[in-house]
């Protein structure tokens, strides 16, 4: 009789493994199925952002076909491969920049501001 109940706890025993096992199995293979859903909804995304990325070039293509055209317009002289720049004078005066200061007011507001948000710490 002792032999019959220590085999029946061994079968219990090795149920709840089982049990156990399958339970952590079903878990994992939950967690693969949002990991792939996840996954898919990136590609999504990153398919989209592509297809915007082939617009833009194609309208930055066509905007320098564009600004070409308009280029080609204007002509240099022959003057021996060399142009000539016209050069240009800049002031070069420093003048001294003012900053705006806080007036004594809107000092002791501040610091009475800061001394409430130090109280409520």
């Amino acid at each position: 009789m002792g032999e019959i109940i220590s085999s029946v706890t061994r079968v219990t025993d090795i149920m709840v493994e089982i049990a156990s096992a399958s339970d952590e199995q079903s878990k994992g293979i939950g967690q693969v199925g949002q990991v792939v859903t996840e996954m898919d909804r990136v590609t999504q995304q990153n398919s989209a952002l592509v297809e915007e990325s082939a617009a833009a070039e194609a309208a930055l293509e066509q905007q320098v076909i564009g600004l070409n055209q308009a280029v080609a317009v204007f002509q240099l002289p022959a003057t021996g491969g060399r142009s000539r720049i016209a050069s240009a004078t800049v002031d070069t005066t420093t003048r001294p920049v003012l900053l705006p200061t806080a007036s004594a007011d809107s000092k002791k507001k501040a610091g009475a501001v800061a001394s409430d948000n130090w109280e409520t710490f």
